[in-house]
């Protein structure tokens, strides 16, 4: 085989005092490689290194002979997505046209973007569309698609790219996050049956489930202190059988006793009678599109939510409706907090209520922010710090971020952790404020096993110790927190768009 990239004794730092050394880092032609390892071991930055989005690139990363990183390496991960998603926000011209809509980049030519006019392949672009379940959102603007949906397009666009001409690399970070059960195994499909010998993928992993079957080799990554470090690798049937992997994997977590100090004078007797979330018929409907087709549902203090339905079917919508940031809520039957939507009260009125962790809201960091001042702007429901905070507004936010185990993050600029890491950021933004309903929009995407009962056991210790209710949207399998008591489940409608159906457990 031939070598398509090579790392050579490289040193990539992050901030003053994190580096990862790589002594050698090889990847052939044909070879499938996973790169597995813990929130904040290396991963995303060794896949930077590689893909030339790294100063440091330039002298530690040889390519093979005709390779063009930046045409032949194709990226699958958060950060791409939020990339396309600001590039498209920016070149919005919708308040300038006729109709007042711009579509900006459409499914159709992000797909066929990686490729040249005289190289389009028709019959390929079909057969990704079929098998990933993207014949709806072919002509759809890729802002307009939910997290899951541009990430199978991302995933058709890297597949895409191989013409069998010359060597290219698929870069797929947890490439089945925030994407819902019925459409994991055709994903899992789809790469498997492309991965011949004629290209070459990595995969970022953090868990052991989510290893595609086709993998052929793996490098494991470890943190230790302030050095990132590669500490096997080799064939994947040999390391996933080891002790390397043993220990990565194992995932006991404890609440910090940290947190517990902070929970424990926040309980209030409530009645289980008192409505905090009530919509009668409620429709959201955009154009021609209609999402949500007459919803009913009530939410009371004696009620912890959890949201379930398919990519694309509303659930961001049905969040965006009850916390202030979709206007289409505004002349419906919607209320909250016993009060009639648009009777009055500010957005800030209605903001101060609500605790959130999402990828819109993740997506909104951008650079610049830092870990203390990404906490402590949850006080003002801002992103970022636009107002002076106090002393007990910074104490506050920094007792959380211990009890959350990131501590030591406080200073380090938000952009710079890893994904995982500032997922669990997010989390201490949002209960800095000790809200009445926490809105959890998969708050467990990019975490490890361990970060992922880590935070489960933090939310279920919320749930009995303060008066804060929980609506929580996950796409996994048993991974919800003990105290649920109430589903909702989305079902599509013959008329167009979703309605819901409310059930106790």
């Amino acid at each position: 085989m031939s070598r398509i990239v090579s790392v050579h004794n490289a040193q990539c730092r992050i901030g003053k005092h994190t580096v990862l050394r790589v002594e050698e880092f090889v990847i052939e032609q044909g070879q499938h490689w996973c790169v597995f390892g813990r929130n904040g071991s290396g991963k995303s930055l060794l896949a930077n290194l590689i893909a030339a989005k790294r100063l440091e690139s330039g002298n530690y990363v040889e390519y093979c002979s005709g390779f063009d990183p930046m045409q032949d390496i194709h990226l699958v991960s958060f950060e791409e997505q939020q990339r396309l998603w600001l590039r498209d926000n920016r070149l919005d011209i919708s308040e300038y046209s006729s109709d007042a809509q711009d579509k900006g980049t459409l499914v159709s030519q992000l797909i066929r973007s990686v490729r040249a006019m005289e190289q389009q392949d028709d019959n390929l672009l079909q057969q990704l569309s079929c098998e990933l379940a993207l014949d709806a959102v072919m002509h759809k603007g890729i802002r307009f698609l939910s997290s899951g949906q541009i990430r199978k397009v991302l995933i058709a666009r890297g597949l895409y790219a191989y013409r069998g001409d010359s060597p290219q690399l698929l870069i797929l970070d947890d490439p089945l996050e925030s994407i819902d059960r019925g459409s994991q195994q055709q994903i899992r499909n789809c790469i498997n049956d492309h991965m011949t010998e004629g290209f070459s993928s990595l995969q970022l992993c953090r868990r052991q489930q989510d290893i595609l079957p086709g993998v052929s080799h793996m490098v494991l990554m470890e943190r230790s202190g302030s050095k990132l470090q590669i500490v096997k690798q080799g064939l994947i049937e040999e390391l996933s059988n080891g002790s390397d992997f043993s220990r990565i994997t194992a995932s006991a977590a404890a609440v910090p006793s940290s947190l517990l100090g902070l929970l424990t004078k926040k309980r209030a007797t409530m009645q289980p009678a008192e409505e905090l979330i009530k919509l009668e018929n409620v429709t959201a409907s955009y154009a021609d599109l209609v999402v949500l087709n007459k919803v009913s549902w009530t939410m009371t203090t004696s009620d912890h939510v959890l949201i379930e339905g398919p990519n694309g079917c509303g659930k961001s919508t049905l969040l965006s409706l009850i916390d202030g940031e979709n206007h289409k809520g505004y002349g419906q039957k919607l209320s909250l907090f016993g009060r009639r939507k648009g009777s009055g009260e500010t957005i800030w009125e209605i903001k101060k209520h609500f605790g959130i962790v999402s990828n819109e809201l993740h997506n909104k960091y951008i650079k610049g922010w830092r870990v203390l001042d990404v906490v402590v702007s949850g006080f003002f429901d801002s992103v970022g710090l636009y107002d002076d905070s106090s002393s007990t507004e910074q104490g506050l936010a920094k007792r959380w971020l211990e009890a959350l185990g990131v501590a030591e993050l406080q200073t380090q600029y938000y952009h710079e952790v890893s994904f995982g890491q500032q997922r669990l950021v997010l989390l201490a933004r949002a209960m800095v404020k000790n809200p009445r309903i926490l809105i959890l929009d998969e708050p467990c995407v990019g975490l490890d096993d361990y970060h992922r009962l880590l935070i489960l056991s933090v939310l279920d210790e919320i749930a009995a110790k303060t008066t804060t209710r929980l609506i929580y949207v996950t796409h996994v399998a048993d991974e919800q927190p003990k105290c649920i008591n109430q589903r909702l489940t989305f079902t599509q409608c013959d008329a167009g768009g979703f309605s819901i159906q409310q059930e106790s457990q």
